[in-house]
């Protein structure tokens, strides 16, 4: 994936948003699905794996899955063979995992969509990941996705949050994606949701591209920020942190051996920060903020 599919949505600056989720009475739980695809949709498995690092976070439960057999071609997505703890060997299928948490100190219930893209049957594959939104009684539905595109390492990845949902982007003051195109199943599953009536985004963080190799934790950890501001749920990132920072400076050192990849990376920068002059405002400095003051308040005995 090489393009945005919502490539003129928000990216974090502009007029101040609503939230995402919307206010329910005391005692009440709201439920999300946050879904991504291993595949094309998943440039350096930025998406991917910042779902298995939120989902162990919370210590997810596995409560149901897709089965295999009707939705890949084994030999484009061949099953791995392992050995477990007593040394034996073992099959391991593709598959969608469904999982269930619980955000600490929240109403949040999240549901975990971890899978590779499947090969054939999208319809009727998405169709039935829509049954287990609604036997897991499924309020909001967020689509995590990560693309190859021209940015620099050294600056904020940029993530880009679109949604097809009318009502919702004129309440979160969003854009309507103008990409046309070929898609994955990420667009795929927006529209199934949108047309089951589940309030639904989509999140694309932009891997730069001469790294697209995973892991790309500096992706990672953006569309997690992304993610902890919809969800208005602090998170502990402190060391996909680290390992975000030893990445940039291990691409720093790649730059430095090879003039032309380091004279790119100057003129990604030179653009980049000539784009972002006229976004200078206060508002992505008051989100930092806040998000500072809630894990503040949160670490606090």
């Amino acid at each position: 994936m090489n393009s945005f599919e919502g490539d003129t949505a928000d990216t974090g600056a502009g007029p101040e948003r609503e939230r995402f989720l919307q206010p329910v009475a005391g005692g009440q739980r709201v439920t999300v699905m946050l879904a991504a695809f291993e595949g094309w949709n998943d440039a350096g498995e930025a998406a991917s794996d910042s779902l298995r690092y939120l989902n162990k976070l919370w210590g997810g439960k596995k409560v149901a899955s897709i089965d295999a057999d009707e939705y890949y071609d084994f030999q484009f997505t061949r099953p791995t063979v392992r050995r477990n703890a007593a040394g034996e060997r073992k099959i391991k299928w593709p598959s969608t995992r469904i999982y269930k948490a619980s955000a600490p100190n929240s109403n949040v219930d999240v549901i975990f969509v971890q899978g590779t893209e499947p090969s054939y049957k999208w319809r009727a594959y998405t169709a039935e990941l829509l049954v287990h939104a609604e036997a897991l009684n499924v309020d909001y539905v967020v689509l995590v996705g990560a693309l190859l595109a021209d940015v620099p390492h050294s600056r904020p990845i940029p993530v880009s949050t679109s949604s097809d949902d009318a009502p919702l982007r004129e309440r979160m003051n969003l854009e309507a994606s103008q990409y046309e195109g070929p898609v994955g199943i990420v667009g795929v599953l927006s529209e199934v949701a949108l047309l089951a009536g589940l309030p639904t985004v989509s999140l694309w963080a932009a891997v730069p591209h001469y790294v697209a190799q995973a892991p790309s934790p500096k992706a990672q950890l953006a569309l997690l920020h992304r993610i902890e501001e919809l969800l208005q749920v602090p998170l502990d990132t402190h060391e996909l942190a680290e390992e975000a920072d030893a990445w940039e400076r291990g691409v720093d050192e790649l730059a430095t051996e090879d003039p032309e990849i380091a004279a790119y990376v100057r003129q990604l920068e030179e653009a980049k920060d000539t784009a972002d002059l006229p976004e200078a405002t206060g508002e992505s400095i008051a989100r930092e903020f806040e998000r500072y003051l809630k894990r503040r308040g949160q670490d606090r005995p």
